[in-house]
């Protein structure tokens, strides 16, 4: 029998109350005090199995921006995929794969009924229309895809519309800002908000849409001058299209699985 250890990521997930937590933020980004009324779990409890989480590298916080004392826990996708690959080549060199890059669904999307996304922050000028402009892209437009914001900016952010340009070759110079009172009675299947502020004031909208949280702070505090922030935007621009494109397999299952009506 070999004496070696398991790989770290068998160890970490393998308990059950770490699994529920990792299946729980898989979904969206979550505060301590909900991922315990998720599991339905003592706090100290929770907190202890997150801080291993972390320690292993799997889930990342950040500071809320609506509420300083709280913090959102993070489910690193792309490192999971990549223990995943780790342990099947320990197991065996047969089982040895390349990491999964997420990509657009393997359906026609064309005669698929149409899903509709609606990304939300603050301001609408930087994080949500840069989601939506991927999202959009990513999906070859057959995707109803639509931004907005609970305090629109006059005008999107330059490097907003400098960043997707540049990384993803897209242009965004029309787009333009707008409240989510003017999406009232559009029918989303997701609602999935950017900033911690507007994920506490965002409104409810027609038939339930299913709520994301994704926590990324505003690229815009990264710097006095927009040529000074542009490295933050880079950043965030890299982690919204990670994230959109881990979103577009959870798009994909919920149409498949019969939950959108045509």
């Amino acid at each position: 029998m070999s004496s070696q250890a398991a790989p770290a990521f068998v160890r970490l997930a393998a308990h059950p109350l770490r699994w529920r937590l990792l299946t729980e933020l898989a979904a969206s980004d979550y505060r301590v005090r909900e991922l315990v009324t998720l599991v339905d779990e003592p706090q100290n409890l929770v907190s202890y199995h997150l801080r291993l989480l972390r320690d292993g590298g799997l889930v990342t916080t950040t500071r809320s921006s609506f509420d300083g004392r709280d913090s959102y826990y993070h489910l690193d996708l792309d490192r999971c995929a990549g223990a995943l690959t780790e342990t099947g080549a320990a197991l065996h060199p047969a089982l040895r794969r390349e990491p999964l890059v997420p990509r657009a669904p393997h359906v026609d999307l064309r005669r698929a009924p149409r899903l509709g996304v609606l990304f939300v922050c603050t301001g609408n000028s930087a994080r949500s229309p840069i989601a939506e402009a991927l999202l959009r892209h990513h999906t070859n437009g057959h995707v109803r895809v639509a931004s907005a914001g609970g305090r629109p900016k006059p005008h999107l952010h330059p490097n907003a519309v400098r960043v997707v340009s540049e990384e993803f070759s897209l242009d965004i110079t029309d787009q333009r800002p707008r409240h989510w009172d003017t999406l009232t009675g559009r029918r989303f299947d997701y609602v999935v908000s950017l900033c911690d502020k507007a994920r506490e004031a965002c409104p409810d909208f027609p038939e339930h849409p299913r709520r994301v949280h994704w926590s990324i702070p505003d690229p815009a505090a990264g710097g006095d001058t927009d040529q000074a922030s542009y490295p933050a935007f880079q950043r965030t621009a890299a982690d919204i299209d990670s994230r959109v494109r881990h979103l577009l397999s959870a798009l994909d299952a919920t149409r498949t699985q019969g939950e959108i009506p045509p």
